[in-house]
C-alpha cells in the first residue's frame, strides 16, 4: 500500500494564499498540514478537516515544537514544505522604520531558513520538494515596497542557492515568482501614512490610495494554488515558476529589457512628476528665503 504523502504549508490564516494551498493539497489526496499564528483562529481550517498546528516562524522553540508534532504524525516523512508565511510593510525607502523591517525579515526571510534548517532531514528522507513563495517585488523596484521587495529578493536568491545544494540530496526546490494575487496581505498596512515632513508629502493622497487599494485584475488565490501545487508534485520542477497577474510581461522585460526599463514605467504609474514639481517649487522657495 502506498505511503501517505504529507504537505506542510506555513502561514494559513483566513483569506490568504496558504489557506488556498492546503485546500488544494487536500483535494489532490495529500495529508495537508497547515500552520497559523498561536493567537490566530484556525476554525476555517479545522471546519474543512485540515490538520492545524500553531507556529511562529520567528521563534526557534515554536519551529522545534512543530517539528516534534509533525514527526510524530508522519513517522518522519515530509513530502512538501511550502514556506508561505509572510507579512508586508509599505513605506518609502527614505521614511522606513528599520525596526518594522527587521520584523518583516524575521518572517519573510529568516522564517523559511528556520523551517528548512529544522525540516530538511524529513524532506531528504522523502525525496520531497521545498516551495518558497516569492514575488515580482523581488524583481522590479515597485514603489513604496523597497523593504518588502528586499525580503523577496533575498528569499529568491537564497532559494536558488538552496536548489543547487539540495539537488544531490534528491530534494527539489521551486521558487514561485508570484504576481498580484487576491489576498488580504495588505490589511495590516491599510492604516499606514507617510510621516509628517516627508519629502513624499505631496503624494500623501496617492500613498493613502495605494495602501487601501483593492487590486484590479489580481489572480484568484485558489486558481493560483491549483497551479503552484501542480508544479510542486511534478517529478521535474521548474527552478522559478512565474504565476499570477502581470508575470508574463514582467518576466519578458526582466529577461530582455535594460536594467532601468522599470524607471519610466513606475514614474508614470506613481505620478513622480508631481513629486518632482513639488520638490522643485520647495527648493526655489527655500533659495529665495535664504537670499
Amino acid at each position: 500500500m502506498a505511503r501517505t504523502r504529507f504537505a506542510l504549508v506555513t502561514g494559513c490564516g483566513q483569506g490568504g494564499i496558504g489557506e488556498a494551498l492546503v485546500t488544494e493539497y487536500t483535494r489532490r489526496g495529500l495529508h495537508a498540514i497547515a500552520t497559523v499564528l498561536p493567537q490566530e483562529s484556525s476554525d476555517h481550517l479545522t471546519n474543512a478537516g485540515i490538520t492545524v498546528f500553531p507556529l511562529d516562524v520567528t521563534a526557534e522553540k515554536s519551529v522545534e515544537d512543530l517539528k516534534a508534532s509533525i514527526n510524530k504524525l508522519t513517522g518522519g516523512h515530509l513530502d512538501v514544505l511550502v514556506n508561505c508565511a509572510g507579512i508586508a510593510y509599505t513605506m518609502t525607502a527614505i521614511d522606513t522604520d528599520v525596526a518594522a523591517v527587521k520584523r518583516m525579515f524575521e518572517v519573510n526571510v529568516f522564517g523559511p531558513m528556520r523551517m528548512v534548517h529544522h525540516f530538511h532531514d524529513m524532506l531528504i528522507k522523502s525525496e520531497g520538494c521545498i516551495v518558497n513563495i516569492g514575488s515580482i517585488g523581488g524583481v522590479i523596484p515597485y514603489l513604496y515596497g523597497s523593504s518588502y521587495n528586499a525580503t523577496k529578493a533575498a528569499l529568491q536568491h537564497w532559494s536558488s542557492t538552496l536548489r543547487v545544494e539540495m539537488a544531490p540530496l534528491n530534494v527539489r526546490v521551486i521558487t514561485v515568482i508570484s504576481g498580484e494575487v487576491s489576498t488580504n496581505i495588505l490589511k495590516n498596512d491599510a492604516h499606514r501614512q507617510l510621516p509628517e515632513g516627508s519629502y513624499y508629502a505631496p503624494l500623501a493622497e496617492n500613498f493613502r490610495q495605494h495602501v487601501t487599494r483593492t487590486a484590479v485584475g489580481a489572480t484568484d488565490r485558489f486558481q493560483y494554488a491549483t497551479n503552484v501545487v501542480a508544479q510542486s508534485l511534478k517529478a521535474s520542477t521548474p527552478a522559478w515558476y512565474w504565476y499570477g497577474s502581470h508575470t508574463g510581461m514582467i518576466r519578458f522585460l526582466d529577461t530582455f529589457g535594460w536594467r532601468t526599463i522599470w524607471d519610466s514605467m513606475l514614474w508614470k504609474m506613481f505620478d513622480l512628476a508631481k513629486l518632482k514639481q513639488a520638490h522643485a517649487a520647495r527648493t526655489n522657495k527655500d533659495a529665495r528665503l535664504t537670499q
